[in-house]
């Protein structure tokens, strides 16, 4: 059970991401096998998802079993759903069940009461939830799971007197006190009392009962599905931060983008943090004006603090297939600025552009480039090879590519060389070629042992790559 604690913990945003590649390209059977073989989580779900969708549950059982047997709830729930959908109700019904030794009996339970919901037993699922209301998790399940269950009516009765005891001390809120606000609201909303709910809602939000986190977001989302634009704008003029989106965004629905864009230019007017400049690059590109958008934030550009939004504009920018343009952008920066930014990630955020757009030769001279001169500055670049081998794949040179990432060691150059392979269909080889468990475990330390290291003497952090 730890080593599949560790792979969700720490594998989470590489491997679903290969798995859902080789799943989409038609590599199912690789899944299956690599369940079995490397006991892969990522890969056992995957398999299950897609055994799911070709309608070979009894398949899909057979993978995912000896994972739920540790008991490890998120194997729990997969099971459980591949038995809802095989019509084996009363079976996922037991093995959702929590057990008195579970380590958070929370998760337990809302696993639990999603499996009863589904059977079609909505008021059980009430009845299990109802006894932990006072943890955030059980609350917004109960909100979440009940909704067109025919039960509205109850949700609002357990909800009313933890919202009331909220209102009278929202310093003492508990763990999640503060949640029945939104969800009285939620639930009000869904039964056609919508008016009700913004009367309610907006004196909470009025007089401040937030709790630890903030609910005006909520409110506003409110608002907005509601058309309250005035409601929304009077929101935005006092709690800018968590209400300026929620009007931006309602006035564009409405088609009044230049409302919403003047409002904007308002505030960045005013001298308001560079977040506003975003907000108006990303509302200008979204009406069809990059231009424009590049325009409005571009006094941030050589700026050397947080508010600099260089980076989110090469990303708009090549999301709308303008990668020359923002291959430029990186090119016309102050000298101060290159001189703080460039080794670190201006350089290859252009070397990413030039491969993308079809200039990945220009893109690895300029690295070769780096080596011999006065000062050789190949060291600077963290992962010059990893930055080379995605570039000779893009340009074409395969071969090149899959041999300089073989020998390079690691994770990061195992989940490069299995995209690859994908691509060509290589789907047990692309599995391969990540490395098990126990040598990402020691991989981990390794770097964790290095960081130790760093801090303990004052040096300096790395390149960040894209």
């Amino acid at each position: 059970m730890d080593d599949l604690q560790w792979q969700v913990t720490n594998l989470g945003g590489v491997l679903p991401r290969i798995v859902d590649e080789v799943l989409d390209g038609g590599g199912l059977a690789a899944l299956v096998e690599a369940a079995r073989e490397r006991e892969d989580w990522f890969c056992a779900e995957g398999a299950v998802r897609g055994l799911c969708a070709a309608g070979e549950f009894e398949r899909a059982w057979a993978v995912v079993e000896p994972f739920a047997g540790t008991g490890w709830r998120p194997a729990v729930r997969v099971a459980a759903d591949v038995l809802l959908r095989w019509g084996r109700v009363g079976q996922a019904l037991e093995l959702s069940r929590p057990e008195r030794s579970e380590r958070d009996a929370i998760v337990a339970v809302r696993d639990h009461a999603e499996v009863l919901v589904r059977a079609g037993r909505a008021e059980e699922a009430v009845d299990v939830l109802a006894p932990y209301l006072r943890d955030r998790r059980a609350l917004g399940a109960l909100v979440e799971l009940t909704e067109g269950q025919g039960c509205d009516a109850r949700v609002l009765e357990l909800l009313a007197p933890l919202a009331e005891e909220f209102r009278r001390s929202p310093g003492r809120g508990g763990n999640g006190l503060w949640e029945a606000l939104s969800g009285q609201a939620r639930v009000l909303e869904r039964s056609g009392r919508a008016d009700e709910a913004i009367r309610q809602f907006g004196a909470d939000v009025a007089a401040r009962r937030y709790g630890p986190q903030n609910n005006v977001e909520s409110y506003a989302g409110l608002l907005a599905r509601h058309g309250r634009i005035e409601e929304l704008r009077s929101l935005a003029d006092t709690e800018s931060h968590a209400g300026v989106p929620g009007y931006v965004g309602a006035l564009e629905d409405a088609g009044r983008a230049e409302e919403a864009e003047a409002y904007l230019r308002g505030l960045v007017a005013a001298g308001k943090p560079g977040w506003y400049e975003s907000m108006l690059m990303e509302l200008l590109f979204r009406q069809g004006r990059p231009a424009d958008g590049i325009e409005a934030a571009a006094g941030t550009f050589d700026d050397l603090h947080d508010s600099n939004l260089l980076q989110p504009a090469l990303l708009l920018l090549a999301e709308h297939g303008l990668h020359d343009r923002a291959i430029a952008l990186t090119q016309e920066r102050s000298p101060e600025f290159l001189a703080e930014h460039e080794a670190h990630w201006v350089r290859s955020n252009r070397w990413w552009l030039m491969g993308e757009v079809g200039r990945a030769p220009e893109a690895l001279a300029e690295i070769e480039a780096l080596r011999g001169g006065e000062v050789d500055l190949v060291d600077e670049v963290e992962d010059r090879e990893l930055t080379v081998a995605w570039l000779l794949a893009q340009d074409g040179r395969v071969a090149e590519a899959d041999a300089l990432l073989r020998a390079i060691p690691g994770k990061r150059a195992g989940t490069q060389l299995a995209e690859l392979l994908i691509r060509q269909g290589r789907f047990a080889e692309a599995i391969a070629a990540i490395p098990g468990v126990a040598a990402q475990r020691e991989e981990d330390e390794r770097q964790r042992a290095k960081w130790r290291e760093a801090a303990s003497s004052g040096a300096a952090g790395g390149w960040g790559s894209r």
